[in-house]
Order: structure tokens, then C-alpha cells, then sequence
């Protein structure tokens, strides 16, 4: 009996913790967080599983084609886990040029890029883990970032010879600037969007496109969150320094690029198509003043002499219709 109050009052007394955890994980922010996060998470561990394929088995069960099949519909799944949420950004880039321009808050940069990051280590870890026997078996157990039996090249980016650091720079400046240019036409109401319910498909689409026609030069990192939380772990996992001194020390390029490249192709879209930058969905939330309006009704009673029967609205009991789940999906990767 004793043994049986011990574990009520246990039981009890947890029921507060938890009650006190499902608050936090109730909060937007947080929400957000996660979402971020694990859609980050499940787009790497496709995208990097691909690339394994790719360099594990000398692409006898892998092709260029298909990494960029992996990261393109890795992209397709995480914007359907997050679309909703966050709008599945999965990109540092995207996140800062969303921020620059006014389309979110700049306090939800750091909770965004944070989940994304951790999202990606995660991700790196766990590819590592799941082809652990085929990286010692392919590299005799000698972790290398260049050379015929590399395998640093599975999660981070790396110049080829025949490029150079400014070279990639502007190649992965151009890229980026192509998918934030692409990224707004998709997601664009008053221009030529996206069928609704297809901008997952077309946003994976978008990112295969920019693999298979452009990804050569540089491994089309075109993404922070990409790049750098993996070669971070490749550095940890026993590759060593060489991961961030490699290709004239090539580590910061994915960093520092694709906010550029995404920032110009945003404002390219902007001046080009005529639209506006804005802050429509704000103006959207804030368009009930508080006043008494009043509103005429005719009368059916009367059909000579309509009656004007005024009729007084309390905005407070008026509620903005929430925005469909196809307008939340703004950019991503």
C-alpha cells in the first residue's frame, strides 16, 4: 500500500511538469523552433543519405542525379512538415532576406537559424551513424577531405581544382539570388503562384533545377544552414582541421554568399515585377478599425419604401478570417 501512495504522489507531482512543458511547446516561438528544426533534419538526412550513395559505392547505387533528387523532394518533405508552422524556411539565406525585407520579424531570426542548424548537425550525425561500416570500409578507416578515397565531400561542400575561391563566391552568389527569385515567383498571389497545394512539389522541383543545371562549380551549398553545422561535425567526427582550411579556406564562401545572393535576388524580383516588399499579411490582421460602423438593410417587408435600418458592427466581435495554409508557405530552402 505504501509502495502503491509512493507512486501516486510520483505521478502526482509530474502531472505539473508536464502541464508546464506542453505550455512551452503551445508557444509560437517554440513551435517554430521545432518546425525549423526537424523539417531541416528530414530534408539533410535525404539529401546527405544521397550523397553516401553517391560516394560510398563509386556511384554504382548513386548518381549526381540523384543527390539532387535526394535534397530536392528532402526539400518537398520538409516543407510539408513545417510549411504550416514556420513556413519551412530551412535555409539561413531565406530567413535573412525574409527578415531584410520586412516579411518576418528580425527576433525570429536567431530562433529560426538555431533550429535549423541543430536540425542539420542532427542530420549529419545521423548519416554518419547509419553509414558508419561503409565510410571505414571505402576509406580503409583513414578520414580524408581530398583525394580518391575523401569522404568529407558526403556532408559539407568543397571547390573542385578547376575552381577558385572568388569564383565560387560569385557562383554561389548567382545561385542563391536564382532560388529567392524563384522562391518569390512561387509563392507570389498577385502574380503566377504555385497551384495551391503544389508548392512543396514545385519548391523540390526548383532545387533539383538549380542542381542539375548549375551545381557543378561549386556543390550549390546556396544555404548556411546547409554547410556549415555538417563540416562542424566533420571536424568533431575526426576529419580534423583540414575541413575548414580545404579550398583556400572555401568554409566561410556557404556562409556568407547565399545571404547575399538571396538578398539581391529578392529585391531583382521586386523592382522587376512591381510588387510590393510587404507587409501585406500585418495590414490583413489590422484591417478592422475601431469604429461603429453602420450598415444599411433593406427591408423585404417594404419593397416601395426600402427601410434603412441601421445596423451597428463591434469590431471586437468581428475576427479576421485566419490566413489558409497556403499563404504561410512563403520561402523556403
Amino acid at each position: 500500500m505504501a509502495r502503491m501512495g509512493n507512486k501516486r504522489r510520483s505521478m502526482m507531482d509530474s502531472w505539473p511538469v508536464l502541464a508546464r512543458i506542453k505550455a512551452v511547446l503551445r508557444k509560437k516561438m517554440v513551435r517554430e523552433f521545432l518546425a525549423e528544426f526537424l523539417s531541416t533534419y528530414v530534408m539533410m538526412v535525404f539529401g546527405l543519405g544521397s550523397v553516401a550513395h553517391n560516394v560510398l559505392t563509386n556511384q554504382k547505387q548513386g548518381s549526381y542525379l540523384g543527390v539532387n533528387l535526394g535534397f530536392g523532394f528532402g526539400v518537398t518533405m520538409g516543407v510539408h512538415m513545417a510549411g504550416s508552422i514556420s513556413g519551412a524556411h530551412m535555409n539561413a539565406a531565406v530567413t535573412f532576406t525574409s527578415c531584410a525585407l520586412g516579411r518576418v520579424p528580425w527576433k525570429k531570426f536567431p530562433v529560426y537559424v538555431l533550429g535549423q542548424c541543430l536540425g542539420s548537425f542532427m542530420a549529419a550525425a545521423t548519416t554518419y551513424m547509419l553509414f558508419y561500416t561503409a565510410i571505414q570500409d571505402f576509406s580503409g578507416g583513414l578520414l580524408t577531405v581530398s583525394g580518391p578515397k575523401a569522404t568529407a565531400g558526403i556532408f559539407a561542400t568543397y571547390l573542385p581544382g578547376h575552381m577558385t575561391l572568388w569564383r565560387g563566391f560569385l557562383d554561389e552568389v548567382f545561385l542563391t539570388g536564382m532560388l529567392q527569385l524563384c522562391l518569390f515567383a512561387i509563392t507570389d498571389k498577385k502574380n503566377n503562384p504555385a497551384l495551391s497545394g503544389t508548392e512543396a512539389l514545385v519548391t523540390g522541383i526548383l532545387i533539383c533545377l538549380i542542381g542539375v543545371s548549375l551545381g557543378m562549380n561549386s556543390g550549390y551549398a546556396i544555404n548556411p544552414s546547409r554547410d556549415l553545422p555538417p563540416r562542424f561535425f566533420t571536424f568533431m567526427a575526426g576529419w580534423g582541421r583540414q575541413v575548414f582550411s580545404a579550398g583556400d579556406n572555401w568554409w566561410w564562401v556557404p556562409v556568407v554568399a547565399p545571404p547575399l545572393g538571396a538578398y539581391i535576388g529578392g529585391i531583382v524580383y521586386l523592382i522587376f515585377t512591381g510588387c510590393d516588399s510587404s507587409q501585406e499579411p500585418q495590414r490583413m490582421e489590422n484591417s478592422v478599425t475601431f469604429e461603429d460602423h453602420k450598415i444599411t438593410i433593406l427591408s423585404k417587408n417594404s419593397p416601395t419604401k426600402p427601410a434603412l435600418i441601421p445596423v451597428s458592427v463591434n469590431p471586437a466581435s468581428v475576427q479576421p478570417a485566419k490566413p489558409s495554409g497556403s499563404l504561410s508557405l512563403t520561402e523556403r530552402f
